[in-house]
C-alpha cells in the first residue's frame, strides 16, 4: 500500500514539475527576488528525489539506501535536463538555463544529504 501512495506521490510531483517548467513564461507570476527561480527549481527537486527515493526503497528493498539515493540523484539529474532540452526545443517562451540544471541537482543532493542524516541519527529510513 505504501508503494503505491510513494509511487503516485513521486509521479504527480513528476507532472507538477513538467506543467511548471514547460508553461509559458507569461503565465508564470513575477516575483521580484533575485534567483527566485533557482530556489524554486531546487526545492521542486528536493521534493523529486525524496519522493522517488521512498517509492524506490519500498520497490527496490534489496539495495542499500546509498545505491537508491544514487538512483533517484541520477534520476532528478536527468530529468532535469531532459526539460532543459523540451524547454529549449518544444517551447517559444521558455530557454534553456544550465544554472536551472544546477539548482535542480542542489536540491536534489540537499535530500540525499537530509536522508542520509536522518538515516544515520535514528535508522528511520531503514524501516520505511
Amino acid at each position: 500500500m505504501l508503494k503505491k501512495i510513494f509511487f503516485w506521490a513521486a509521479l504527480f510531483w513528476t507532472l507538477i514539475i513538467l506543467y511548471l517548467c514547460l508553461i509559458k513564461a507569461s503565465d508564470i507570476p513575477k516575483i521580484n527576488v533575485p534567483n527566485f527561480d533557482k530556489a524554486v527549481h531546487a526545492f521542486l527537486h528536493f521534493i523529486f528525489t525524496l519522493l522517488w527515493f521512498f517509492y524506490f526503497k519500498k520497490k527496490i528493498g534489496s539495495l542499500k539506501i546509498y545505491e537508491l539515493l544514487i538512483v533517484s540523484l541520477v534520476l532528478s539529474f536527468f530529468f532535469g535536463i531532459a526539460i532543459e532540452l523540451m524547454q529549449r526545443y518544444f517551447t517559444t517562451t521558455r530557454t534553456a538555463d544550465v544554472f536551472d540544471v544546477i539548482a535542480n541537482l542542489s536540491g536534489a543532493s540537499i535530500a540525499v544529504i537530509v536522508i542520509v542524516l536522518i538515516n544515520k541519527q535514528s535508522r528511520i529510513i531503514d524501516k520505511i
